[in-house]
C-alpha cells in the first residue's frame, strides 16, 4: 500500500516545524547544490527562518546571481515593452510628459549601472584570474628555485668529496719518504775500497792506530 498524500498546511506545533524546516532546508539546499553542477546552472537559494534567520546558497556568489537577475528582468521588461526599448534608444519622445521622461531617465539610469557592474565585474574576475595564475608560476618558480639549489649542494659535496680523496692520495705517496727525503736507487754508481796500511817501525812519529777507508767515487 502507497503512502498518503501529505497535505501541505503550516505546522501548529512549533518543534515539528522546527525539525521539518530543518529536514527540507537541507533537502532543497542539496537539490540546489546538485542542479548547479549537475546542469552547470548558476543557481542562487535564499531562506528566511520565522525566527528571520537567513540561510543563502549560491554555486558562484551570491551578488552575481541578484546582478544577473536584475539585468534579466528589465531586458524581459524591455521585450514585453517594445515602446520602452525604443524611448530608451532615444526615440519618439514627442508626447511624453515631466513624469514620464524622468521615469526613463531613471531606466536608463538603471540600465547604465547595470553596465558599470557588469563590466567592473569582469574586470574583477580578469584581475583574479590574472593573479591566480601568477600564484602558479610563483610556485613553481619557488620549487625550480629549490631544485637549483638542491643540485648546486649536491655539486659541493662531490667536489668536497674528490677533494678529500685526491688529498689522502697526496698523504699516501708522502708517507714514504719522512723528513721531505727521497730515496734514489742508482746501480750505475760505482764505488771503491781502499785498505791503509800501517807505518814502519822506524818511523819517527808514533803509528797511528789501522783504520778502514771506505771511499765511493761517484
Amino acid at each position: 500500500m502507497g503512502r498518503g498524500k501529505i497535505v501541505i498546511r503550516r505546522i501548529d506545533n512549533s518543534t515539528s516545524r522546527q525539525v521539518t524546516f530543518s529536514k527540507r532546508r537541507n533537502g532543497i539546499f542539496k537539490k540546489a547544490r546538485e542542479l548547479a553542477i549537475l546542469c552547470d546552472a548558476e543557481v542562487g537559494l535564499i531562506i528566511f527562518s520565522s525566527t528571520s534567520r537567513l540561510y543563502e546558497y549560491a554555486s558562484t556568489s551570491m551578488k552575481s546571481v541578484i546582478d544577473r537577475y536584475s539585468r534579466a528582468k528589465e531586458e524581459q521588461q524591455l521585450v514585453a515593452n517594445p515602446d520602452i526599448e525604443l524611448k530608451l534608444m532615444g526615440q519618439d519622445l514627442s508626447g511624453l510628459g515631466v513624469k514620464e521622461l524622468q521615469n526613463l531617465e531613471n531606466q536608463l539610469e538603471m540600465s547604465l549601472r547595470c553596465i558599470r557592474t557588469k563590466k567592473d565585474q569582469l574586470l574583477v574576475d580578469e584581475i583574479h584570474e590574472l593573479n591566480r595564475k601568477g600564484s602558479l608560476i610563483q610556485q613553481d618558480n619557488m620549487e625550480l628555485y629549490r631544485k637549483v639549489n638542491l643540485i648546486r649542494q649536491e655539486n659541493v659535496e662531490l667536489y668536497k668529496k674528490l677533494y678529500e680523496k685526491e688529498a689522502a692520495g697526496e698523504v699516501n705517496r708522502d708517507s714514504t719518504t719522512p723528513n721531505n727525503f727521497a730515496v734514489v736507487e742508482n746501480a750505475n754508481i760505482p764505488f771503491h775500497l781502499e785498505l791503509n796500511t800501517p807505518p814502519q817501525e822506524n818511523d819517527v812519529e808514533q803509528p797511528a792506530p789501522p783504520k778502514l777507508g771506505l771511499q765511493l767515487n761517484p
